[in-house]
């Protein structure tokens, strides 16, 4: 594992990019450090990387995300997202606690909506009882990421929507003044709309929702 996370250090820091680095930092309100690496440049540092080290073809690696989350700066936890997003098969219901601990660590949106609709989202898929057991009090708790996950987990569920419990937590949620949950509501129900639109145009006129969340959830209607 030791040599892995010296490969993948070393592929990142030999394309630190001093330039680019301030301009992503500053697009991240300050909250985090960037080496400089652009996306389609990582994409193909991290590709090298799986093909040399071979890890996609072992179980999936708890200790490797959690070296990439501790590092300071964003590129490596970007780099776990992709490592996870590309191991999903492998994922089981005892690894939700750890997704919850991610979504809580280093937490911003270009993380957490990930994390919601890929991990947690597929977890949920095969594991439904996960929803009551943990996500309910996601959803009805006090930590705005894991809220803004419990709306988000079924983005890319379309006719396979829980409608129900969709509509549930966005009600729960509906009155929060935060903008990542506003935003987050307005982007369930836009997505869901494009599946059952009728259904989304009769909960948005049938209920007070933030400005913010009408104008996202009715973009398709």
């Amino acid at each position: 594992m030791n040599e892995m996370m010296a490969m993948i250090k070393f592929h990142f820091e030999h394309n630190r990019n001093e330039q680019n680095a301030e301009p992503m930092k500053k697009y991240m309100k300050d909250l985090f450090p960037f080496l400089g690496i652009k996306t389609p440049e990582r994409t193909k540092l991290t590709k090298q990387f799986y093909q040399q080290s071979g890890i996609l073809k072992q179980e999936f690696q708890h200790d490797f995300v959690l070296w990439l989350w501790e590092q300071p700066e964003r590129e490596y936890q970007y780099a776990a997202i992709d490592y996870i997003s590309r191991s999903l098969k492998k994922l089981v219901k005892e690894d939700l606690p750890f997704f919850e601990k991610l979504i809580t660590t280093k937490s911003w949106w270009d993380t957490v909506d990930m994390l919601a609709q890929k991990p947690v989202g597929t977890i949920a898929a095969q594991y439904p009882e996960v929803i009551k057991e943990t996500i309910d009090a996601w959803a009805f708790g006090d930590q705005l990421w894991l809220r803004r996950t419990a709306i988000l987990f079924q983005l890319k569920y379309k006719e396979k929507t829980d409608e129900e419990l969709l509509y549930r937590y966005i009600e729960q949620n509906k009155d929060s003044k935060e903008f990542f949950i506003q935003k987050a509501i307005g982007w369930a129900l836009r997505e869901y709309s494009k599946t059952n639109r009728e259904s989304v145009k009769a909960f948005i006129e049938g209920h007070t929702l933030a400005p913010l969340s009408v104008r996202e959830g009715s973009k398709y209607l």
